[in-house]
């Protein structure tokens, strides 16, 4: 038996005496992350904004198993917030992507409604002619969750019918705005588990839901998060859907809501060292900026804009040339010359030989 299918449905119960500690971590360390953007310099704090939003366009993506170019989300998301852009942005996908993003960090006062959502799921998946976008799924096949192969699918979740959904959905928006919980995550915790398990829309579920999640924790802190709900969540997809299918079979979801908890302190300790990694790029480019030539400078960039974890396997030749569309020649001229000022540090010799950024 599903969750919705429970004769008091949708009146949820849990204890929240469990995750008491991680409820007034989370307060402290938004208080923490406020003070330290708002110290920062605009451009500084601007560009880490656009990291942490970056993360989480490439990964509510990552974790339906979609992509989306990474180029064109940054320069869409540029571009929103009125900054100059290199080129304009290809990816429908991605700039739509991007608006949904910015819309939801814009409109988080703003109560929750039924046009709302729909506008953000046509912002999300306007460009697909498979789906009816913007609109609540209808015909009488059932939502199902599934995995496997299709000749031997394994079914996770079975959603309400799709007759249901107008009112499931009234029922959930009404909730959304009158709730009188007072954590932010465990309302955003119940928001995102209630959504998803309505599964409103023929495709688009996760990344509104997730969406929604983010407006309830930046209402419950007023002001928009400093993090990535999403980057957090894909590094620990398998647990994700595991707690989430546990929770959609009974109404008592304590443990979906430490897991929920869990997974959110960890996207702040990691949004906390994006804005340190930004400090230090600041810094890189004000003592090597002038030293560099613009093909040195845009595989930098390039490589700082994968973040934290780096650029993979290192910059080498071949990826220089790629990056530049240069000669082999000047991308090697141009590699011994970041060597020389330090900007680089040779890993491996001959053809396994590879360059990382000292920052």
């Amino acid at each position: 038996m599903y969750n919705w299918q429970h004769k008091n449905w949708p009146e949820f119960k849990f204890d929240s005496s469990s995750i008491d500690n991680k409820l007034m971590k989370f307060m402290l360390k938004a208080g923490e992350l406020k003070g330290i953007t708002s110290a920062l310099p605009e451009a500084i704090g601007t560009d880490s904004i656009i990291q942490i939003m970056m993360s989480e366009a490439i990964k509510t993506s990552e974790i339906e198993g979609e992509t989306v170019n990474r180029i064109d989300v940054m320069s869409s998301i540029r571009k929103n917030l009125g900054l100059p852009i290199s080129k304009e942005p290809k990816d429908k996908n991605a700039i739509g992507l991007s608006h949904l993003l910015i819309d939801v960090r814009n409109s988080y006062k703003q109560e929750l409604t039924e046009s709302k959502i729909l506008e953000w799921h046509k912002l999300l998946m306007g460009n697909n002619k498979r789906i009816n976008a913007g609109s609540w799924r209808k015909g009488t096949a059932p939502m199902q969750v599934i995995s496997g192969s299709a000749s031997d699918p394994k079914i996770h979740f079975v959603a309400p019918p799709s007759k249901m959904v107008p009112k499931e959905m009234k029922r959930f928006i009404e909730w959304y705005n009158k709730s009188e919980i007072s954590s932010p995550i465990i309302k955003a915790a119940i928001a995102h588990l209630y959504f998803e398990s309505i599964h409103p829309f023929e495709d688009g579920n996760g990344r509104i839901g997730r969406a929604i999640a983010e407006k309830a924790l930046s209402q419950g802190i007023d002001n928009p998060i400093m993090f990535s709900i999403s980057k957090s969540i894909e590094e620990n997809k398998s647990s994700y859907y595991k707690s989430l299918q546990y929770a959609q079979q009974r109404l008592e979801i304590t443990k979906w809501i430490e897991w929920f908890a869990s997974i959110i302190i960890i996207a702040q300790d990691d949004a906390e060292k994006t804005i340190q990694f930004t400090i230090k790029k600041v810094k890189f480019f004000d003592k090597y900026d002038k030293k560099m030539n613009e093909r040195q400078k845009k595989v930098i960039n390039r490589m700082l804009d994968e973040g934290i974890k780096g650029f993979k396997g290192g910059m080498n030749a071949k990826k220089y040339i790629s990056i530049t569309e240069t000669s082999k020649a000047t991308a090697t001229r141009d590699l011994q010359e970041l060597v020389s000022i330090n900007v680089f540090t040779i890993n491996g010799l001959g053809r396994s030989t590879s360059y990382v950024i000292n920052i």
